[in-house]
């Protein structure tokens, strides 16, 4: 079976009170008739707790991963940390499909996704260092990202101050998953009264890319 992972990143646990999980549940529902048989796994990241980027961790997975050292040799801190951290990473490898939601908040995304995402770089695991450099080895896999803004970044004086979107789907590529062209609703707090009308073209583009992720075949070979 399938499996599609959705990854929310907003502090709102009510998803009608959050416009990204609105236009969320419309891609998933989408994706649910185009292919019945998925399973889908939510990640509110808010209700997990996810090891943080500390020095226990960074001096963990760096002892690892060049410098030689067992597990064994690890600090009994140490091991817990970094066995946390992979099992995180565990956990997300074992999707096929991925669907981020998370608003756009003060030129980037909650930081809470940094953490996340910081689980997720694990040397061998998830990607590969060569004579070329780095090689991600999540291959094959299918991801997509669905950002509100408050604003307009996408065109004029703030196109250059968006790095929510960017980093997100720049650090999904790196690790080797094909990242579909996002989906993005802006402007929603800026034009209240045009709301309706960005909602709605959101939740359009959402229903044709959930359609158009669901018909393309995985093929996961690491």
């Amino acid at each position: 079976m399938t499996k599609l992972l959705y990854i929310t990143v907003n502090p709102k646990r009510d998803g009608k009170l959050s416009k990204g999980m609105q236009i969320g549940e419309v891609f998933l529902n989408a994706f649910k008739l185009e292919k019945p048989d998925v399973e889908m796994v939510q990640m509110h990241l808010y209700d997990m707790e996810i090891p943080e980027m500390d020095i226990d961790l960074m001096y963990a997975r760096a002892k690892i991963s060049f410098m030689g050292r067992t597990f064994d040799e690890l600090s009994e801190v140490e091991q817990i940390k970094i066995m946390k951290m992979h099992a995180l990473a565990d956990q997300f490898i074992d999707a096929d499909y991925y669907v981020f939601v998370t608003p756009l908040w003060n030129l980037g995304s909650p930081a809470i996704l940094k953490s996340f995402l910081d689980n997720l770089f694990i040397v061998g695991k998830t990607f590969i260092n060569t004579e070329d450099g780095p090689k991600g080895l999540l291959t094959g896999r299918k991801a997509i990202h669905i950002q509100t803004r408050g604003g307009i970044y996408s065109t004029g004086p703030m196109a250059d101050f968006e790095f929510g979107d960017r980093f997100l789907t720049t650090a999904l590529g790196f690790l080797g998953l094909e990242v579909m062209d996002s989906i993005i609703a802006e402007g929603t707090d800026h034009f209240p009264k045009q709301l309706p009308e960005i909602m709605a073209k959101a939740k359009q583009e959402a229903v044709e890319k959930a359609k158009a992720m669901a018909k393309e075949t995985v093929t996961i070979s690491n």
